[in-house]
């Protein structure tokens, strides 16, 4: 005997109708970029009505949009974190370190590049971009660098500061390896960032 299914109250269906817009955005904008995709290309690919897509993103794509970043930078730092965190290494530099090079393997996904160092800069604008950029990664470098600090393994330098220069310079790399199409840019760029962190390094003793 089948059990009917519980109905689903109203605002599991309107999450359910806000994932299926975003996911079918993400799919659209990564493939082809933001300008290419019209609106209502995204609410046939849900399967929804332009109706549900400005009842729940006001002004339409540029909302959807900034939702979808929001939650590419969201699943991004929880990779990273997960490097850099939840690693066995015993040096927070070391973890450090590693997590750099996942950052950098995360901006170099295409759907990636095209959505969160392309598109979302250029559609939201750089204060929003770099705004939500920090409300996912500035604690995780922050961490990362009391870690460090208290391991004695880089001087005890001013962890607010020196976190915001050091997601300066990452978004910065991030742009600049998504803009290149020389393959040992990545090399490069990570040997610069590699040395950027080494230089905060405590003095040996003696």
């Amino acid at each position: 005997m089948n059990e009917k299914q519980p109905r689903r109250t109203q605002a599991q269906r309107a999450e359910a109708t806000r994932t299926a817009l975003i996911r079918a955005g993400r799919d659209l904008f990564a493939g082809r970029g933001y300008d290419e995709v019209g609106a209502e290309e995204i609410v046939r690919a849900a399967g929804l009505t332009r109706g549900a897509l400005y009842h729940h993103f006001p002004s339409g794509k540029p909302a959807l949009l900034e939702a979808i970043y929001e939650r590419m930078e969201a699943e991004s730092t929880e990779r990273v974190a997960h490097v850099v965190l939840d690693s066995d290494m015993h040096s927070p530099l070391a973890a450090m370190k590693a997590g750099v090079a996942a950052f950098l393997d995360e901006c170099a996904e295409p759907g990636f590049q095209q959505i969160v160092l392309h598109d979302a800069p250029a559609v939201l604008g750089w204060e929003r971009w770099r705004e939500i950029a920090a409300a996912n990664g500035l604690g995780l470098i922050e961490a990362s660098l009391i870690a460090a600090i208290e391991a004695g393994e880089i001087r005890p330098l001013p962890v607010k500061p020196t976190a915001h220069l050091l997601l300066g310079a990452l978004d910065e790399a991030a742009m600049l390896q998504a803009r290149s199409a020389d393959p040992a840019s990545r090399a490069e760029i990570t040997s610069v960032l590699l040395a950027l962190i080494d230089s905060f390094a405590a003095p040996l003793p003696g």
